[in-house]
């Protein structure tokens, strides 16, 4: 496994090893003495093509989360909305695919996201603490002020992401996470 450091504090990139023979792959996605966190809760997502999901975040009981790709690809997507972070606001953008085999390491106070490329996509999740859902909340997709650009102009996204807020409406209602 390889670690690389992203432009936002704390958000790192992850390329996995795989081993290949005549039989498939074997690939290796997280390992507590390299990643070092504590990830006690695991699911995955399967989306069609072009559905977007996000930005979600949790207000309290805020996750550590690693994002793997086990079938497909998808654009990934964090907003950083720390208290006193310089990137406050800032978005990371990565491809991440089967293929690839980069995952993406989530810190607590960011919000997250993605826009689904293939026709089906796994995504794998772990995260440091249980979903809360009184505590979940989002940011818009397409909140201009977040400068998030997408290949497509109308994603599919679920009723509940429609009605998040705006960047502007977190910084007044919440200031940060």
């Amino acid at each position: 496994m390889k670690i690389i450091n992203s432009k936002l504090k704390g958000l790192k990139i992850i390329i996995s090893n795989k081993f290949r023979d005549n039989r498939g792959y074997l690939r290796e996605i997280y390992k507590k003495k390299i990643i070092k966190e504590n990830l006690v809760f695991h699911y995955f997502a399967k989306s069609k093509k072009n559905v977007f999901r996000g930005f979600h975040f949790q207000r309290s009981n805020q996750q550590i989360k690693l994002v793997t790709v086990l079938e497909g690809k998808i654009i990934d997507i964090c907003i950083d909305l720390r208290r006193n972070s310089p990137t406050f606001g800032k978005s990371f953008k990565i491809l991440l695919s089967e293929k690839n085999r980069k995952s993406i390491l989530i810190p607590k106070g960011f919000a997250h996201g993605y826009l689904s490329l293939n026709n089906t996509n796994l995504v794998y999740f772990q995260n440091s603490t249980y979903r809360d859902k009184n505590q979940e909340k989002g940011i818009l997709w397409n909140d201009t002020s977040l400068n998030v650009k997408l290949p497509i102009k109308k994603p599919l996204i679920s009723k509940k992401d429609q009605l998040n807020m705006s960047l502007k409406s977190f910084q007044k209602k919440y200031k940060h996470i």
